[in-house]
């Protein structure tokens, strides 16, 4: 592909996250362009096609990674259509961009990284909170050195009352893949792996509750709700995970949560020589200077692009040159393992080793 090759994309799933796509991936046209999208709901991907500008409304995914005008495909529909799509993308020789989490369990997973290796495309997992402005000043300043060895960390995202579309998919276990722990805390889990250098996860103790959403409370905004649906996955999650190199991280998230919390996501980095916070959309570094306590507190620079608009360029520099995403395949393969560790765990009261092997 050349320099002035636009990258052709496609689109799988025409709801609030391909949105989404639409939008951040439109703001980087003299790098790439739609060609297709397509919808479960064909009526919303044509709605989608008309806003757009898209030339073509296939009647199926797999009509749309047949197609020859398509290079890329992006891939935001519920979880346990994850690995299906993007193995046979990979198979049709298409790139990936794939919503998180990257599969419904860690086999799933396993599956999209094995069909990866064989066919040599690019495989990125949309995790857009690695690419906020924040995130990325703490991550220099620990390639600088400022924090020492980063030997523990917490991360978490307590939500008091927000379990999203009960009764969806989004509530029952055998499309989602979990609850909060695979919804939002696989967020937090990339984020904090991304911070930390990326550090190999050997070992998880984990316990996931289900208090609030059996009994139709915590009910949140997000989704419409089906009274006549399942709901058959945690409310709260908390896990404590091992390294290979001695390091740990502490992980708890909830959709629903009787706590005093304001909603917003965090990491606690504990290292030799500084510490860092990010809560929400600010943060600050602490270390100690002349005997005294010292902290430093990070703004947000004028002018900044945004994450997903970041994401968005990472992708297609990444098929333009050939390189590996931050967000691989192996990294989605890593939140898997964790997550069903955790639940495992769980179940069964003791440590789950993690089980690398493909």
């Amino acid at each position: 592909m050349s320099a002035s090759d636009k990258i052709r994309l496609g689109l799988i799933g025409a709801g609030n996250i391909g949105n989404v796509h639409l939008q951040e991936f439109g703001k980087l046209k003299e790098w790439c362009e739609f060609t297709a999208v397509t919808d479960a709901y064909l009526p919303l991907a044509r709605q989608r096609a008309a806003e757009y500008g898209i030339p073509v409304v296939p009647e199926s995914p797999e009509a749309l990674i047949m197609r020859d005008d398509v290079d890329a495909v992006i891939i935001g529909v519920p979880n346990h259509a994850h690995a299906p799509l993007a193995i046979y993308a990979l198979e049709m020789g298409k790139h990936v961009l794939i919503e998180k989490p990257m599969g419904l369990n860690a086999a799933a997973a396993k599956e999209i990284v094995r069909a990866q290796q064989r066919s040599g495309r690019i495989v990125m997992v949309a995790h857009q909170m690695r690419w906020e402005w924040l995130s990325l000043q703490v991550k220099r300043q620990i390639e600088q050195g400022e924090l020492g060895r980063i030997y523990t960390a917490k991360t978490g995202w307590y939500r008091r009352k927000g379990i999203p579309g009960w009764g969806t998919w989004f509530t029952q276990q055998a499309q989602s893949g979990g609850g909060p722990l695979i919804d939002i805390g696989v967020h937090m889990l990339d984020l904090a792996f991304f911070l930390m250098g990326e550090p190999k996860p050997v070992s998880v103790y984990g316990a996931a509750y289900a208090e609030f959403g059996p009994r139709k409370k915590g009910i949140g905004t997000w989704g419409k709700p089906d009274w006549n649906g399942t709901y058959d996955v945690e409310d709260l999650a908390t896990a404590l995970i091992k390294m290979e190199d001695g390091s740990s991280l502490t992980l708890e998230v909830s959709w629903a949560v009787h706590m005093d919390t304001d909603n917003s996501p965090f990491v606690h980095l504990m290292g030799s020589e500084g510490g860092a916070v990010l809560r929400g959309s600010g943060g600050k570094f602490l270390t100690e200077k002349f005997d005294q306590p010292m902290e430093v507190s990070l703004g947000e620079p004028a002018g900044d692009e945004g994450a997903r608009v970041r994401l968005s360029r990472h992708f297609l520099e990444c098929i333009r040159e050939g390189k590996q995403p931050w967000t691989s395949a192996e990294t989605g393969l890593r939140s898997n393992l964790i997550i069903d560790a955790i639940y495992e765990s769980s179940r069964t009261g003791g440590e789950v080793k993690l089980d690398w092997s493909l």
